[in-house]
């Protein structure tokens, strides 16, 4: 570390970060229902808002499947942005009301990142949200900050999920209700709790053929209407697996666990069998969690008033719990249990670092790495040895939900899988860091920074000695590299 002579750390980064390009009073990040309710009221209290909405998501995103699970069902329609711009104030007319009021609304704009000072971090000169559009990324203070950042799929692997026409269940209602760019005719919505049931309603809705509901377990999750009795219900089966044609999925084979299969034609399978609310903000800004699956899985901890734990955030919607009348985290282990029945240990997991099942339990180094061959003996069971699974520890040896969804595809059934694997659920949640958004470089890196943090860079950890070349340690020059490194104290 830099001679501290005078009591201060000059190569520290207090001070020197800029201050944000703005400050609002309320800033609001979701414009579904929910957020522009709370946008309005505040509006109406007098109060300067800022209304930030990721939608309308670029094709792009839409190709990682961010951030919803769209499987690759948009028609081209998602390619104009003036076309998109419309459906999303079609579909939310509330958007009017907040605009008359006053609030300033930005849609197409991505929240990546939320930074309080807590643990870890105290140097931020106030609390700021990281935003970005297809342009640039900048930084907005604020004094109350509202997260209505809603839910997001929950998909669980097969033979064959890989490829177009598999999609989850937000996904689906994004495509088909917002953005009126739904690329598919004849559907099998997989699960039939209230979740399926609602994918099944909103597709009789749009003219779309639902030619099966496929449930793992014996009976029906929800209570299926008369309007719903034509619709073959499958119970105790699951899909074996999904067979692509020239657009993706063109049939699909279910049937028992282990027993005879039949074919159904279809072009996308839904999965419908969970959401989770999306505390990606607010887990990457310090926020406490705990797991309550009437709420859907990790929820932010919450007072009554909806305040988190970190001051002056707030959340509310869906994203603070999506009151399920069924235990969620049974209900996906079921499912969970019932698909790892089928197919084999070569079934993709993580599609973006193309993960297995075999490299997963195994515990084994990413395909283009060599693996050593005393990793062999090495599997999710030695691992319990050392202690309690740990999801983050399993991302870093085998970079399962490393990839460029961010794990949107895959971090909850790797938790699954792992936890069906070991007995030892529930496996505690893989943490969350900024950028919780896949954004370019050019975007992120477009940073005018101050003079005073430039400086810094060289000690920027502390660490002098990792600045010496590998080639250099050991010798004379050693010493003078880390002269070099050193702050003078003159």
């Amino acid at each position: 570390m830099p001679p501290n002579f005078d009591g201060i750390d000059r190569a520290a980064i207090n001070g020197k970060l800029p201050r944000p390009e703005r400050t609002v009073q309320v800033l609001i990040i979701g414009a579904g229902p929910a957020g522009t309710a709370a946008a309005i009221s505040e509006a109406k209290s007098g109060a300067e808002v800022l209304l930030v909405d990721e939608n309308p998501v670029s094709a792009s995103l839409m190709g990682l499947d961010t951030p919803l699970y769209f499987g690759g069902r948009m028609t081209t329609a998602v390619q104009r942005q003036e076309r998109m711009l419309e459906q999303i104030f079609a579909s939310n007319p509330a958007l009017e009301e907040a605009l008359d009021l006053g609030v300033e609304v930005a849609l197409a704009t991505y929240a990546w990142g939320a930074f309080v000072n807590g643990p870890g971090l105290a140097a931020m000169p106030q609390p700021v949200v990281g935003l970005a559009n297809e342009e640039r990324a900048w930084l907005v203070g604020f004094d109350k900050l509202i997260l209505a950042t809603g839910a997001r799929d929950i998909p669980l692997a097969f033979p064959g999920w890989d490829q177009p026409g598999v999609m989850g269940a937000g996904g689906f209602a994004a495509l088909v209700e917002r953005y009126d760019a739904f690329a598919g005719r004849r559907i099998v919505v997989l699960g039939s709790g209230e979740l399926g049931l609602k994918t099944v309603s909103l597709a009789r809705a749009k003219g779309l053929e639902v030619v099966a509901i496929v449930e793992a377990l014996p009976q029906a999750q929800a209570m299926v209407g008369s309007d719903l009795a034509d619709i073959p219900l499958l119970t105790g089966q699951v899909i074996h697996s999904a067979y692509s044609g020239l657009n993706g999925v063109e049939r699909i084979s279910v049937g028992p666990v282990g027993g005879p299969t039949r074919e159904l034609s279809c072009d996308t399978v839904v999965m419908s069998i969970g959401m989770a609310p999306a505390v990606e903000l607010l887990n990457a800004a310090g926020g406490v969690l705990v797991l309550d699956s009437q709420r859907g899985g990790h929820v932010p901890l919450l007072t009554s008033q909806g305040a988190t734990t970190l001051p002056n955030v707030f959340v509310i919607g869906d994203s603070a719990g999506l009151g399920t009348p069924q235990d969620s985290q049974s209900y996906q282990m079921a499912w969970m249990r019932a698909l790892l029945g089928v197919g084999d240990e070569q079934v993709i997991v993580c599609q973006c670092e193309e993960v297995t099942r075999a490299d997963l339990l195994g515990v084994q180094p990413p395909n283009y790495l060599q693996r050593p061959e005393k990793l062999a003996g090495r599997d999710v069971h030695t691992l319990l040895a050392d202690g309690p699974i740990n999801q983050d520890q399993i991302k870093r040896l085998t970079r399962a939900c490393m990839g460029a969804c961010q794990a949107r595809r895959c971090r909850e059934q790797v938790a699954l899988t792992l936890a069906c694997a070991t007995q030892s659920a529930p496996i505690p949640l893989a943490g969350f860091r900024a950028p919780v958004r896949p954004l370019p470089l050019k975007v992120l890196a477009d940073w005018d920074e101050a003079a005073a943090m430039t400086a810094g860079w060289d000690v920027w950890f502390g660490i002098p000695s990792q600045w010496v070349p590998y080639v250099d340690i050991g010798t004379e020059r050693e010493a003078a590299q880390m002269v070099t490194f050193s702050e003078d104290p003159a």
